[in-house]
């Protein structure tokens, strides 16, 4: 496999780390951003102790002009980018008839807004070299909604449109456009929910489980690879059987 630059957005959560591993361990030269420094520094640190050398940048993916900045600033340390994965993503939870514009604003802006503030300044080098992956890590939730997350299921499902439509403008270029839609995942996020409620959810999982970030990484690192050229425009289930359509 050539080695290329992949930058994954929202790298240092549990999910992004584990994909910047896994694109890091097939060869690539990984990148990811930051708000603040001095935890950010601090991931960075940890990942080269574990032999992972990952590109910083600072950048608010909520502003077109810092997601710009950063992706000029990365392309500067390590070249043209020619991976990218959307992986930013915050909750805000509450049911819709109490949801404040605030908490409906922040969700929209990080998980969906974002989606175009980063890809808009890469796609052109892109479309320019006639290759290119982009990957949206969306959410079993934008798929059959949940309650109280009327802000982040509506961002999700914004973000799988998004794919289809860019999928269809770009696919004669060499350009493919996915998602994925990991289901509940055993982040920090996931853990710090109160056990009887985790039990709960994990009883409706036909695998009986949670998932693993390993698990989503391995799909994106599959999504990305050379010979996964004529997969675009799909949207990838990875929940443990929790929700199942074709």
């Amino acid at each position: 496999m050539q080695s290329r630059v992949a930058l994954v957005t929202g790298g240092t959560g549990g999910i992004g780390t584990s994909i910047i591993k896994r694109l890091a361990a097939a060869g690539h030269k990984v990148a990811t951003n930051y708000r603040d420094e001095g935890r950010a520094r601090a991931w960075q640190e940890k990942m080269k102790a574990e032999g992972v050398d990952v590109a910083m940048a600072q950048g608010d993916v909520t502003s077109p002009e810092q997601a710009e900045a950063m992706v000029r600033d990365i392309e500067r340390q390590l070249g043209p980018i020619e991976i990218l994965v959307n992986n930013a993503g915050i909750t805000r939870d509450t049911t819709f008839h109490r949801m404040k514009p605030d908490q409906w604003n922040d969700v929209i802006c990080t998980n969906l807004n974002s989606v175009y503030n980063v890809t808009r300044p890469v796609i052109e080098g892109m479309r320019e070299r006639k290759w290119g992956r982009i990957i949206q890590i969306s959410s079993i939730n934008g798929l059959k909604g949940q309650y109280g997350q009327a802000n982040y299921a509506a961002a999700k499902a914004g973000m799988h449109g998004f794919t289809i439509s860019l999928a269809r403008e770009n696919a004669r270029l060499g350009i493919t456009v996915n998602t994925i839609s990991p289901g509940y995942v055993a982040t920090d996020m996931v853990m710090a929910v109160p056990e009887e409620v985790r039990a709960k959810i994990v009883a409706d999982i036909p695998t009986g489980r949670l998932g693993e970030p390993d698990e989503i990484a391995y799909a994106v690192a599959f999504l990305t690879d050379d010979q996964a050229g004529w997969i675009t425009g799909s949207n990838l289930d990875i929940n443990g059987g929790h929700h199942m359509g074709w």
